[in-house]
């Protein structure tokens, strides 16, 4: 798994540590990533991304090649080059385990260490976890607008960057989707791969009904994709070909636009005339949690959903309205006070109880109730809880979803 580099900071990060060293503001610092508001009609979100962020915190080092470049800029001098160079992550790291279900104003992760360690993983620490926070919940909703019909990812054309691809392939499984169609994620994570046909193949073919003859010779049980030219003159030549190849030649069929609840009936029907129950209906085409639930309560025949853009480039939540920021300093509590954008000091957990999620002091554990952020790191290292497998974060995804009333200490506020 590769990481990013140490300058993978906001110039502001490295301007502020070398003030830091300067005043000897070195004690300890909490810092903590949470997110303030959900997008529009979103009540949940799934914690990902944390495996990632604590392998560059493991990592963290400047380079000689990365102090070369700081000495080229004319706000750092050589004494701070120097600290740079010998400056590894020491800080425990607190954080709600992956596939956890999380709600505004609950850190995402929490640091604590010495303030310009702290400081300085800002901006990585919120690009590792806030974008695969958001892929899997938008994925999440996908799953449970499917009513337990299998769902797959194949957004990796449309995600921002080949790392962002993968990362939101792994999301996605951990929210429950079932495969992807990415070749890389399923190496890096061992996910399974899954796959069809594109329209190219028949393209490129003679007509529909050879394609379908040579792709199934090559791949027998697999899917086709009938929505090339007209999509009923290609559930005929799909069952021309399952009949032509026998039993079980024919996996699926995939329908990838036009009217999904009607053409899918409209395939049900002729597959089930031609004696041809087995085949599924895979449908795909900009779908996202809302038309799925369409779909689904319109009783349209489709076995498995395919999704791609809308998830891992979701159109209604760009981002997260997430923020890294301190809420302790040696030992002292600290708040900011912006107006719109106030943050709560002191160092919290979260207190899951049966109802709702209380948000109170790190040490104030009420009673019959657990905490969700664990120590996945100490002075550096990763702790037993640190180390996950993508198996159990799937099964924390799939416990009971929904809406969480969330209270938040008054203490914390004063």
């Amino acid at each position: 798994m590769s990481t990013p580099s140490a300058l993978f900071v906001d110039l502001y990060e490295l301007t502020m540590a070398q003030v830091y060293y300067e005043r000897a503001m070195t004690a300890q610092a909490v810092f903590e990533l949470t997110v303030r508001e959900l997008p529009e009609n979103w009540d949940y979100l799934i914690a990902a991304g944390l495996d990632r962020a604590l392998a560059f915190l493991e990592d963290l080092h400047f380079s000689d090649e990365d102090l070369a470049f700081l000495n080229t800029l004319p706000q750092f001098d050589r004494r701070f080059l120097n600290q740079l160079s010998n400056l590894r992550f020491t800080g425990d790291v607190w954080a709600p385990p992956e596939g956890t279900i999380v709600c505004p104003h609950e850190p995402l992760i929490q640091v604590i260490a010495p303030l310009p360690e702290a400081q300085i993983v800002e901006t990585a620490l919120i690009n590792q976890i806030a974008y695969p926070t958001l892929v899997a919940s938008k994925a999440a909703r996908a799953v449970d607008a499917a009513a337990g019909r299998p769902v797959i990812e194949f957004g990796g054309r449309r995600a921002h960057g080949s790392e962002a691809a993968v990362e939101a392939s792994r999301a996605t499984y951990i929210a429950g989707f079932e495969a992807t169609s990415s070749v890389e994620a399923g190496r890096r994570y061992d996910l399974p791969v899954t796959g069809t046909m594109a329209h190219s193949l028949v393209l490129a073919e003679a007509d529909e009904a050879s394609a379908f003859d040579a792709f199934v010779a090559r791949y027998p049980a697999t899917t086709l994709l009938v929505d090339t030219f007209d999509t009923p003159d290609g559930v005929t030549n799909a069952i021309r070909t399952a009949r032509k190849h026998g039993p079980g030649s024919v996996g699926a069929i995939r329908i990838d636009s036009g009217n999904l609840r009607d053409e899918s009936w409209q395939a049900r029907i002729k597959l089930d005339t031609a004696g041809l129950s087995d085949v599924r209906i895979v449908a795909s085409g900009g779908l996202d949690e809302y038309r799925i639930a369409e779909l689904v309560g319109a009783n349209a025949p489709i076995d498995i959903f395919a999704c791609g853009t809308s998830i891992v480039a979701p159109p209604d939540a760009a981002t997260l309205d997430s923020a890294y920021k301190m809420v302790e300093y040696d030992g002292k509590p600290v708040a900011k006070r912006s107006p719109g954008k106030p943050s709560i000091g002191h160092r919290k957990q979260v207190w899951r109880l049966a109802d709702q999620d209380l948000i109170a002091r790190f040490d104030e554990r009420p009673p019959d109730a657990d905490p969700v952020l664990q120590q996945v790191m100490s002075s550096g290292q990763r702790t037993s809880e640190g180390i996950d497998t993508l198996s159990r974060m799937r099964v924390r995804a799939a416990s009971p979803r929904g809406p969480r009333r969330v209270k938040i200490d008054p203490s914390l506020l004063r």
